[in-house]
């Protein structure tokens, strides 16, 4: 087990507290154990490693934290020996070992001849602390690869070990590319697109997404639901279906946000940012602990934004603040509460009509929209998330979770047909929560219980659980008619403004209101076999009800559905060397129709992936790659055809390969990135009315056959400009087609990005003077696209500069 110490005696307060002892105990034997087993030991500190090689291994582990305190561990994966594990735990530390007679592992600095007696050693006082999923990250990991992740199995598995494909975006990245934005973390994934102008939509494996998750939460809306990275440690991306675990999901891929944990170490950083466009970002993050015990800890972060455009009248206002506290409420027991408020302003939206089969040639800066168009999102969350262990095998886990979403908008946009060979285009008006009464509330509960136990020669992780998800929702909207104030034509070329919004009358206002109840119990078990195998099984049930009414436009109650459905996984995976794994799974995906036609629900939406793929680890585990072959079938896919009218065709599928690679190649020297193959996704069965064949055998909206990104950094390592970094990324992008019917298509395009810092260390303190430079070549291309034709240019060059302080 990992430990918390204490040290008796004065020992520590003479110079020999240089010395560490270590006690390392295997079942009652000699800590040099001869047997190999399997480690998976995230790099971090070096205290860490060591806690968690002593929980891997079944040992008990006694040391003075001093000894360690500043040193990194480069982490630990593959079978070996608990000694081989520790020997390259310690790797070039400073620190080695020696066996006492007693059996008793001790750790000391190398540069020290500890000649005592080892079993002479003061009085020890040992407390057993288990280690909780809610322990955080060292913030001074500089590591681009993560050896295990949570999202795909909610178990801490090792990657190399799950029969699915992976990807996690660590902090490292979000701060080497001064991420601010879902699109700009997700761009490091393969096979990810973006949509709907940024605003937390995007497109996995050929199917949208507007669902994103935090800590395991589901955190939806259904107005596409802008997140900011003030808070968050590290994105884990799992590709293809995920609601076994999860519930409600789309199938292309599922995006877990794992945001900040308060630590027990005392960490300050203040970073401001400011760059193009009068951009200025403050982010703040201070944790530490508020008890001399440890047992009470706080992080607090905070983030604030404004700027302007590359588009006139464009501007930007963020704010996102994000208390919690951790309660070790015994050695066993913790509890974590979080507060999360942000509120995003977005002013002067302005998007691009299309032109014949293309987007309109006319100038990113210029707005064929209003100065007032406006849009807010705000909301507030709450979340409580418990832990206990019974023991060293079995865990009990409740969390819980509040949120409620407010989205205000006002604006007049380009809408469709497209631009008229007189260059005229007409425009729509669009508002929603006219009367300052919309929300959207979710309440989520789940419990969970996860074992460890053998049968015979098989190990088994077993994890049962059940979750609860409720959405309520209240909307009251206004546009798309007919009237003089809801619609007016201008020029792509000499475009008209309004002065003020069109004044809305009671009777154009339609309101809707329903609510989504989600039901689901699942059961999930991993196996160990002999000779490196590992299988993976689960079942869901789910249970799924929509109901509600609506007036105005749509008028009358909303047709109530209520649907059961139980969807299977499975896996394999055969780890034949440290190094590589070969895998393959099979998984179905249930999610409710998140869509109405005219009042009626859309059909509920199923799917089926098949997948399998080869991953592995080089350079002592420090990279990560994996290659990933996937044919994934959706049924029922909501169609946006046009701003009134969304339909849900037969089926679609998608089929490529992708590749995925991160980590460090040398010191110093990172890498992250991934490019996706993707020469099916088509729609396979489409009859909107039954008389023809509809969009059947066209290519999928916003689904480009060639899509990658790769990014790489280097670090100095030594010299007069130790700490001194640069780095260069490109994204690139085929063609993608606008909407469903291959009438229209966004060309192409790739960008260069840059980078350069230099650290400095001050006193305790280290500086990071930082500058980035997106889009070098000043590149002129679709940045996203929606499925009716409204798409949105991206940012030229732009500069980001940021002064970091940490302490």
């Amino acid at each position: 087990m990992a430990l918390k110490q204490t040290f008796s005696g004065g020992l520590f307060g003479h110079a020999s507290a240089l010395v560490l002892g270590a006690v390392l105990a295997v079942s009652g034997t000699a800590a040099a154990d001869s047997v190999s087993r399997a480690f998976s030991i995230p790099a971090g500190s070096l205290s860490t490693a060591l806690n968690r090689l002593a929980e891997s291994g079944g040992l008990q582990l006694v040391y003075d934290a001093a000894i360690t305190e500043g040193l990194q561990s480069k982490g630990l994966s593959g079978n070996y020996t608990p000694e081989a594990a520790l020997q390259r735990l310690l790797g070039d530390s400073g620190l080695s070992y020696r066996i006492a007679e007693n059996g008793n592992i001790l750790i000391e600095r190398q540069s020290l001849n500890y000649k005592q007696d080892p079993t002479a050693l003061p009085a020890v006082n040992v407390v057993g602390k288990v280690s909780s999923s809610f322990d955080g990250e060292d913030p001074y990991n500089k590591d681009y690869m993560r050896p295990n992740a949570i999202t795909a199995t909610k178990t801490d598995t090792p990657l190399m070990q799950t029969p699915m494909s992976v990807k996690v975006v660590p902090q490292q990245v979000l701060k080497d590319q001064q991420a601010i934005t879902v699109d700009q973390a997700l761009s490091n994934v393969s096979g990810v697109t973006s949509g709907l102008g940024g605003s937390g939509m995007f497109f996995m494996r050929g199917f949208g997404n507007y669902n994103v998750y935090r800590d395991g939460f589901l955190n939806q809306s259904q107005w596409a639901h802008t997140e900011d990275l003030a808070n968050i440690e590290r994105v884990e991306v799992l590709k293809g279906p995920g609601s076994l675990l999860y519930g409600r999901s789309e199938p292309g891929g599922l995006v877990n946000f794992v945001t900040k944990q308060p630590l027990d170490t005392p960490y300050y950083s203040l970073r401001q940012q400011f760059g193009s466009f009068d951009m200025y970002r403050t982010s703040v993050d201070a944790t530490g602990p508020l008890t001399a015990n440890k047992d009470l800890a706080y992080r607090f972060n905070l983030g604030y934004q404004s700027n302007h455009s590359f588009q006139e009248f464009g501007g930007n206002e963020r704010l996102l603040v994000a208390p919690s506290l951790r309660w070790n409420i015994s050695d066993r027991t913790t509890s974590t509460l979080k507060l999360e408020y942000s509120d995003i302003k977005e002013t002067g939206l302005g998007k691009v009509p299309l032109q014949g089969n293309r987007p309109a040639s006319i100038s990113r800066a210029l707005n064929l929209g209003d100065p007032w168009n406006f849009q807010e999102d705000e909301y507030v969350m709450l979340s409580l998330n418990t832990e206990h262990a019974f023991n060293d095998a079995w865990k009990l886990r409740h969390r819980f979770n509040f949120s409620n979403h407010e989205l205000t908008m006002s604006g007049i946009f380009p809408g469709t047909p497209s631009v008229q060979p007189n260059s005229d285009v007409r425009r729509i008006f669009f508002a929603q929560n006219t009367d300052g009464g919309d929300y959207q509330h979710n309440f989520f509960n789940a419990l969970e219980l996860t074992g460890k136990f053998d049968t015979g020669a098989l190990k088994h992780t077993l994890l049962v659980g059940g979750d609860y998800y409720r959405t309520d929702y209240r909307a009251s909207s206004s546009g798309f008619g007919d009237g003089p104030d809801q619609f007016d034509t201008s020029n792509i070329y000499n475009p008209i403004h309004r002065a003020v919004p069109p004044v809305i009358p009671a009777d154009a206002i339609s309101y809707s209101n329903y609510s989504l109840p989600w039901f689901g119990l699942y059961a999930q078990d991993q196996i160990e076999l002999p000779y490196h195998v590992h299988l993976m099984g689960g079942l869901r049930y789910d249970s799924a009800e929509t109901s509600g009414t609506s007036t105005g436009l749509w008028g009358g109650p909303i047709q109530s559905t209520s649907e059961d459905r139980v969807s299977p996984r499975g896996g394999i995976v055969w780890q034949p060397l440290p190094e590589l794994s070969f895998y393959g799974s099979y998984t179905e995906n249930f999610g409710q129709s998140n869509a109405f036609m005219w009042n009626k629900p859309l059909p509920p939406q199923t799917a089926q992936q098949w997948e399998t793929g080869i991953k592995t680890e080089l350079f002592d585990g420090r990279l990560m790659a994996s290659v990933a072959y996937f044919d994934l079938k959706k049924q029922n896919v909501p169609m946006q055809v046009d701003p009134l009218t969304t339909k849900a065709i037969g089926a679609a599928e998608s089929r490529g390969i992708e590749f995925d690679v991160s980590g460090e190649i040398l010191p110093g020297w990172n890498v992250i990135g991934g490019y996706a193959y993707t020469p099916f996704a088509k729609t396979t069965k489409d009859s909107f009315d039954g008389s023809d064949a509809g969009n059947t055998g066209f290519r999928l909206n916003n689904a480009p056959k060639h899509n990658g990104s790769l990014w790489t950094t280097y670090e100095l390592q030594s010299g007069d400009f130790q700490g001194l970094k640069f780095g260069v990324g490109v994204k690139a992008l085929s063609q993608r087609e606008i909407g469903y019917d291959e009438s229209a298509q966004a060309p192409g395009y790739a960008t260069l990005n840059l980078m350069g810092s230099q650290a400095w260390k001050v006193g305790k303190s280290k500086i990071t003077a930082q500058l980035n430079v997106d889009n070098l070549l000043d590149k002129t291309y679709t940045a996203s696209i929606y499925s009716y034709g409204p798409t949105y240019y991206g940012a030229p060059r732009t500069f980001m500069g940021a002064i970091k302080i940490e302490y």
